[in-house]
Formats: C-alpha cells, structure tokens, sequence
C-alpha cells in the first residue's frame, strides 16, 4: 500500500509532522517493503488554499493513505473525494508511523480535526455561519452563510454596528455533480475509465468551490 505521511524532514527516522496543508515533506512509503520517496510541499508556503493543493498533489502521488496529525476541513474533503484513508498519528517518527499503522494502532480520522486556516498560526474559525455585522447592511443574499456540515460557512454580514450579528450573509451555491451512467454493454474496463474521469472532475469542482469560499472568508 502506498502511504504518504506528514514529515518534517526527508527520511524514514524524521520527526512525522504534525500539520497536514504546511508540513515542509511528504514521505511517500510502500508499506510492504518501506521503500520511500521524500517530496517537498509544494502547498507550504501558500497564502491561502495551501490544504486543497496539498490534498491534491497528495492524491496525483497515487496514495492509499494518509497519516498525519492535524486535517483541515477542505484537504479532509479532497481527500475523502478521491478515496484516500486518513489516519491521525502520534508523535515520533514516519518510520514509527508506518509502523503502527501496520500494526492497526492508529486511528481512522472521520473529520477533519482543526480550523481551516490552523496551519497559518490562528487562522479564521470554523465558524458557524453568523457574520459580523459591519457596513451599510446591503448584504447580497438573505442566508446566513453556509453553516451547515463542518461549518465552512460564516456568512458575510453587514449589518449595522459593530455586534456578532446574523447579518446578510452571501450564500454560495455548490452544485452537485451527477456522474456519468454507464451502459449496461460496456466492458469493466469501460466503466472504471469513466468513473475515473467523473472523480476528477468531482475532485476538481469541490476545489474550486473551496477556494472560492476561502477567497470570500478573506475579505471580510
């Protein structure tokens, strides 16, 4: 099985990292003979979206799983999009991690366990949908943001004065996509190209709309 873990350092006794979006390597192991591939983050110096990029070259690298300690809400869903395992990990090395996941002494995570933004140093809140309530009060829409789920949503309010109020919020419509039917004739082969092709393009909707709620979240 191939197993990205979260490093701090580009060898098998390096400490395991942490953070997931913002670690500095991937170690990519084959937890059948441990032979390994050290990969720089690509995401760890981002200013924003660092998670969905980190999930997505994760996810090109082929990976079964990942072990790591710390997932934010939008890498946790590209993740789980494609079919990748997550598993929190203790402290010690990636070599220690591979092998307590061989073991069966990790944990699946069935969430993502910090803020989006965590890896930042105090990044914004995983809020609950209620805006702050600032401005002339000419919102554009009449939610109060996307608070449902793991509270990705917070709502852009601008109402008058400076109190935690419901506010106007923007709201902002995530379409769902309806993968292809396959014919009933069509060959295994067939059929497994096209969900393939309906993953991606699922994988890709999901980060698109993720970073365009990020971009909405920074500028209030």
């Amino acid at each position: 099985m191939k197993i990205v873990v979260s490093a701090q350092g580009d060898r098998l006794d390096s400490p395991a990292s942490p953070v997931f979006g913002r670690c500095p390597t991937y170690i990519l192991v084959d937890s059948e003979t441990m032979e390994f591939e050290a990969l720089p983050n690509p995401a760890m110096n981002q200013g924003g979206g660092a998670g969905i990029q980190a999930a997505q070259f994760v996810v090109g690298l082929g990976a079964q799983a990942v072990l790591s300690g710390n997932l934010g809400p939008n890498a946790f869903d590209v993740l789980q999009a494609a079919g990748v395992r997550n598993y929190q990990v203790p402290e010690g090395t990636v070599r220690q991690a591979v092998e307590a996941f061989k073991a069966g002494r990790v944990q699946p995570m069935g969430g993502a366990n910090v803020a989006a933004y965590a890896g930042m140093g105090g990044g914004a809140a995983m809020g609950g949908g209620r805006g702050t309530g600032r401005g002339m009060g000419r919102g554009m829409g009449g939610g109060a943001g996307m608070g449902g789920g793991r509270g990705m949503g917070r709502g852009m309010g601008q109402g008058m004065g400076g109190g935690m109020g419901r506010g106007a919020g923007v709201n902002v419509p995530v379409q769902a996509a309806t993968p292809p039917k396959a014919a009933p004739e069509a060959p295994a082969e067939s059929e497994l190209a096209q969900l393939r092709k309906s993953l991606v393009s699922l994988q890709q909707q999901l980060a698109d709309t993720m970073e365009r709620i990020e971009r909405l979240e920074t500028r209030r």
